[in-house]
C-alpha cells in the first residue's frame, strides 16, 4: 500500500522518502479511517492527501478557507500534472458549470471548495452525483471556536459530510493545535475513531527572535537592507500601520507591496501575485495575508507588533522557511502592542466567553515577549510538547550573550510590595509604587507610607515593569485574566519571599545576513525566474531553493544524474532538465570544477567506474568522499556551504551505515589536544547521551562542535573501527 504512495511520492513531487510522518499519516488514510494530523507549517501536509487523492478511485473534496490557497494549491496540483480545479466566488458560473462537467466525466481527482459552497443546494447535489472518496479539511483549527481563525461556515461540515449515501473517508489537517482545539476539530467534524498524528511543532530551521528595542523602524529598515535579494514579509497590527511602513519602505527604495482587507480585491490579488512571483521582495500585511501561502523561499518574517496570540504568531512564523533553509523570525515588542491587541480584541468579539479566553491567550502572548528562557521551549510547551533541553541554540534568549544573574533580591522587593498593597492592581501601579510616585492615587491608597515605596528607584519605569512582567512569564507571580488583568501572589511566590527559590534571570541589535549562497545558486535562480516569467507562474513552483541549492553544490551534469535531486520528479525533469543541466554546465566549464558525484580517488577501480555507469550518492556519502580524498572538515564545510556541524554528523551517519569506517580524519582544525582531554574527562563521567550536561561541565570556549566531534572521533569512530 505504502509502497504505490512512493511511487506516486516520486513520480509527481520528486521526492524519494516521505518526511516524519507522512508515511504513517498516508498510510491510515488509504487504509479507510478517518484521520486528523496536526503537523508544523512546511512540514508537507498537503502530500498527505494529495497522495491518497491521486490513489483513490474517485474524488477528493478539500475544504479550504481561502481563495489565495486554493488558487496556489490547484495550479501547483495541475503543474504537477494531476487533474484538479476550484469553485468559489472569484470565477463564473459558466466555468463552475465546465469544472462539474469534467468532475462527472472522470478528468479531476482533487476539488477544492470554500466552506460557505457547503451551504449551496445545488452544488451539494451535483457533489452527490459522483463518487467522492476522501473529504479533506484543511486549516482545521478554524472549526473550533478556541481556534484562533474561527469560521461559523465550518460548522456545516459534519451535515455536508453526513449527507453521502456512502461516507468518504475524512482527513483533517492544521498546524497549531493545543489539545483543547483537537478534541474540539474531532467533535465538530465528527471523525469516526480517527487517528490522530502529532508530528511535533517544532520548525528547527526557524530562528526565532524577540526584540524589545526603541526604534523599530530603523532597526527593520537596517535588517531588510542587509538582506534585500531575500523574501520577506513584514506584519503590522493595523491597516494604518501597513500603509505607514510600506510608505517608508518604498521610500528607501525597497521593492514592496502591501496587503489588508482596506485594499480593493484586485489590488490585494496583484500586490499577493508580485510577492508570490518574486516580482518584489517585500510584502507588508496585517494577519489577513498568509494563510496557505505555499511560496517555499520566503527568509524572514517580521512581526512589527507582537501578535494577539501563540497559535497565531507561530502561525505566520511557519511562512518563512518552507523549504526547510533557515530563516529567521523577529518580532518588535512596544508596551502599546498590548493596548492595540485589547482595542482588537473588545472591537471583534461579541461572545463574553470568547471574549475572556481571548484575554488570556494575548497574556499568554504577553508572558513569551517578557520570557526569559528559550523561546522555542516555551512554544513547544505552550502546544503540550515536552523538550528534554534547557537552550534550543537558535532564539534570540539562547543566542545572547548575556550571562545568568541571581535576581532574587529585587523579586523579593516585588513580591513584598505586591503583598503590602494588599489589594489587586495591575503592573502601572506597582512599578509606581516601588519607583517611589507621589501620584494622586499612590498618596489615596496610603503606599506612600508602605516600606517598599520608592526601594526600586534605580530602576526605570520601563526596566521595572519589564522585570515584573518576565516574574510573571516565568511564573514567579499570577495575573487574573480580563481586561484589566491584577497582579497576584502564588505559591510559588511565597518560596522566593521564603528564600527557599532562587530567581536566576539572564541580562543582556545588529542586522546580520541569513545565508550566503554560491555563483551558481544565484544562476540558476535566475534561470528559474526567466522561466517562471515564460511560464505565468510562481518562482517556487518550478523549484524551491532547496532543489536550487543541492542543484548548485552537487552539480549534476545528465539527466540520472538530475533525478536523484530531492525536489526533480519526472514531469519537471521533462520541462525544465535541460535548461538546468546547460546552465550547470557552462558554471562548470568557466569555473572549471569537476563534478562531486564522482570521486576518482576512492572510486577508480569501481566497477561501475569503469563500465561507464554513473554512480549516485548521497549528501553524506558526498562528505565521506571528500575525506577520502584528503580535505579537512573546514574546507569540506567552506566547499559544501554547509556547517562544520553537519559535516560531522554526515560522517556519524555514514558510520552508522557503513558499520566500518575506513576514514582518516584530521580533527587537528576542530580542537586541540588540551579541549579533547577536557571533554573526554567529562564524558567519562556522564556518558555522551546529552550534549548539554557536557556543556554546562565545561569551559565556555568549547563549543557544541568540538564536543561532537570528539564524541565522534572517540567513541563513534573508535567504536566502529574496533
Amino acid at each position: 500500500m505504502l509502497s504505490s504512495a512512493l511511487e506516486i511520492l516520486h513520480k509527481y513531487y520528486g521526492y524519494s522518502d516521505f518526511r516524519k510522518d507522512q508515511g504513517k499519516v498516508i498510510e491510515s488514510i488509504l487504509k479507510g479511517k478517518d484521520t486528523l494530523a496536526v503537523m508544523p507549517t512546511g512540514g508537507g501536509k498537503s502530500i498527505c492527501y494529495q497522495i491518497p487523492a491521486v490513489l483513490f478511485k474517485g474524488v477528493t473534496v478539500v475544504i479550504s478557507p481561502l481563495i489565495s490557497l486554493m488558487k496556489d494549491q490547484v495550479d501547483n496540483i495541475k503543474d504537477l500534472g494531476i487533474g484538479a480545479a476550484y469553485i468559489n466566488s472569484s470565477i463564473s458560473h459558466q466555468d463552475i458549470l465546465h469544472i462539474c462537467e469534467s468532475l462527472i466525466a472522470g478528468n479531476i481527482k482533487m476539488l477544492y471548495v470554500a466552506p460557505e459552497r457547503l451551504e449551496s443546494s445545488e452544488f451539494c447535489q451535483i457533489i452527490k452525483s459522483i463518487e467522492v472518496s476522501q473529504i479533506a479539511v484543511d486549516e482545521a483549527h478554524c472549526v473550533s471556536q478556541w481556534g484562533h481563525d474561527f469560521r461559523t461556515s465550518y460548522t456545516y461540515i459534519w451535515k455536508f459530510i453526513e449527507s453521502f449515501s456512502k461516507r468518504p473517508v475524512v482527513t483533517a489537517f492544521t498546524a497549531t493545535a493545543t489539545k483543547e482545539v483537537r478534541e474540539d476539530i474531532v467533535n465538530q467534524i465528527k471523525l469516526n475513531k480517527p487517528e490522530v498524528f502529532i508530528s511535533g511543532f517544532d520548525r528547527e530551521n526557524l530562528k526565532i527572535g524577540c526584540l524589545k528595542i526603541g526604534n523599530r523602524l530603523g532597526y527593520m529598515l537596517k535588517y531588510i537592507k542587509t538582506n534585500e535579494e531575500q523574501s520577506g514579509i513584514v506584519y503590522a497590527a493595523t491597516r494604518k500601520e501597513v500603509d505607514s511602513i510600506y510608505e517608508r519602505l518604498k521610500e528607501n527604495n525597497i521593492a514592496v507591496a502591501r496587503y489588508h482587507a482596506g485594499l480593493s480585491d484586485k489590488e490585494r490579488k496583484n500586490n499577493q501575485e508580485d510577492f508570490v512571483y518574486d516580482r518584489v521582495n517585500v510584502i507588508v500585511a496585517t494577519n489577513a495575508f498568509g494563510m496557505g501561502i505555499d511560496k517555499s523561499n520566503v527568509r524572514y518574517v517580521i512581526h512589527y507588533n507582537m501578535p494577539k496570540n501563540i497559535e497565531s504568531y507561530y502561525q505566520e512564523i511557519g511562512r518563512a522557511g518552507r523549504d526547510g533553509e533557515k530563516s529567521d523570525c523577529i518580532l518588535m515588542f512596544a508596551p502599546q502592542d498590548v493596548i492595540t491587541q485589547k482595542y482588537l480584541i473588545e472591537t471583534s468579539i461579541q461572545s463574553p466567553e470568547r471574549r475572556l479566553n481571548e484575554y488570556k491567550k494575548l497574556q499568554q502572548m504577553i508572558d513569551f515577549v517578557h520570557y526569559n528562557g528559550c523561546l522555542r521551549k516555551y512554544i513547544l510547551n505552550y502546544f503540550g510538547e515536552q523538550v528534554d533541553y534547557e537552550e534550543c541554540g537558535n532564539c534570540s534568549n539562547c543566542v545572547s550573550e548575556g550571562e545568568y544573574v541571581d535576581k532574587t533580591i529585587d523579586c523579593q522587593k516585588v513580591l513584598s510590595c505586591i503583598y503590602r498593597m494588599k489589594r489587586e492592581f495591575g503592573v502601572n501601579m506597582i512599578v509606581d509604587v516601588l519607583r517611589g510616585s507621589s501620584q494622586r492615587k499612590v498618596i489615596q491608597y496610603g503606599f506612600d507610607k508602605l516600606s517598599t515605596h520608592g526601594i526600586m528607584k534605580n530602576y526605570s519605569k520601563e526596566e521595572l515593569s519589564n522585570f515584573i512582567n518576565t516574574l510573571i512569564a516565568h511564573g514567579y507571580i499570577s495575573l487574573k485574566e480580563g481586561e484589566y488583568p491584577t497582579v497576584i501572589l502564588n505559591p510559588r511566590s511565597i518560596k522566593v519571599l521564603k528564600g527557599e527559590e532562587k530567581v536566576t534571570l539572564k541580562e543582556i541589535v545588529k542586522a546580520k545576513k541569513i545565508t550566503l549562497n554560491n555563483d551558481l545558486f544565484e544562476i540558476l535562480r535566475v534561470l528559474r525566474r526567466e522561466i517562471a516569467g515564460e511560464e505565468s507562474i510562481p518562482p517556487y513552483l518550478i523549484f524551491p531553493d532547496t532543489t536550487l541549492k543541492e542543484l548548485s553544490s552537487r552539480c549534476p551534469i545528465n539527466f540520472e544524474q538530475m533525478m536523484d535531486v530531492s525536489g526533480v520528479g519526472q514531469l519537471k525533469l521533462k520541462k525544465y532538465g535541460e535548461r538546468f543541466l546547460e546552465a550547470i554546465k557552462n558554471y562548470m566549464d568557466e569555473s572549471k570544477i569537476k563534478p562531486q558525484w564522482i570521486f576518482k580517488n576512492e572510486l577508480k577501480n569501481d566497477k561501475n567506474v569503469k563500465e561507464g555507469k554513473n554512480l549516485k550518492l548521497k549528501t553524506h556519502e558526498i562528505t565521506a568522499e571528500m575525506i577520502k580524498e584528503h580535505k579537512d572538515l573546514e574546507q569540506i564545510a567552506k566547499d559544501r556551504q554547509i556547517t562544520v556541524s553537519t559535516v560531522l554528523s554526515h560522517i556519524t551517519k555514514y558510520a552508522e551505515e557503513k558499520g566500518v569506517l575506513d576514514l582518516n580524519i584530521n580533527f587537528g582544525g576542530i580542537f586541540t589536544d588540551e579541549e579533547e582531554n577536557q571533554i573526554l574527562k567529562v564524558t567519562k563521567k556522564i556518558g555522551i547521551s546529552k550534549l548539554k550536561p557536557i556543556k554546562e561541565k565545561l569551559s565556555e570556549d568549547i563549543s557544541y562542535d568540538k564536543i561532537k566531534a570528539v564524541i565522534l572521533k572517540d567513541y563513534i569512530l573508535l567504536d566502529k573501527n574496533a
